[in-house]
């Protein structure tokens, strides 16, 4: 069952936008090509480097500092019970028994997958909202 999740106050990122005149690049990252288009973001979260599509950027994320950003949104997520993969608006991602499913929005979609231990050093349940869902 998908729950919400709220970042861990303490969890941030650093973040550059890609606002130049490109192509885009592609590089091999979670078992499969991803792709990385003008305007995107590259990211650096604690030592996991990636890209972020724009629009998902721009509805997900807030700067506390210059290039220092969190996540201000929440994210619903589910732990898996196989292995799989998931499409991203990068290109898709591998995830094994255990990792969770992670979209941006409650319909599930604009989806990534996170290994257990990352996604839950950085995410708790926000019981409120959960609660209320269940009342």
């Amino acid at each position: 069952m998908r729950q919400r999740y709220r970042k861990k106050a303490h969890a941030h990122v650093i973040a550059v936008q890609l606002s130049l005149e490109t192509e885009g690049f592609t590089y091999h990252k979670w078992g499969a090509e991803q792709r990385c288009k003008q305007d995107d973001w590259l990211v650096n979260n604690e030592g996991e480097t990636y890209t972020v599509d724009a629009e998902s950027f721009a509805k997900s994320y807030r700067m506390t500092t210059p290039g220092i950003y969190t996540k201000s949104t929440a994210v619903w997520a589910e732990k898996t019970v196989r292995a799989g993969i998931v499409p991203t608006k990068e290109g898709e991602s591998h995830y094994r028994r255990g990792d969770y499913i992670v979209s941006n929005d409650e319909e599930g979609s604009d989806r990534y997958c996170m290994p257990a231990a990352r996604f839950e050093a950085k995410y708790e349940l926000d019981r409120q909202e959960n609660s209320d869902r269940i009342a």
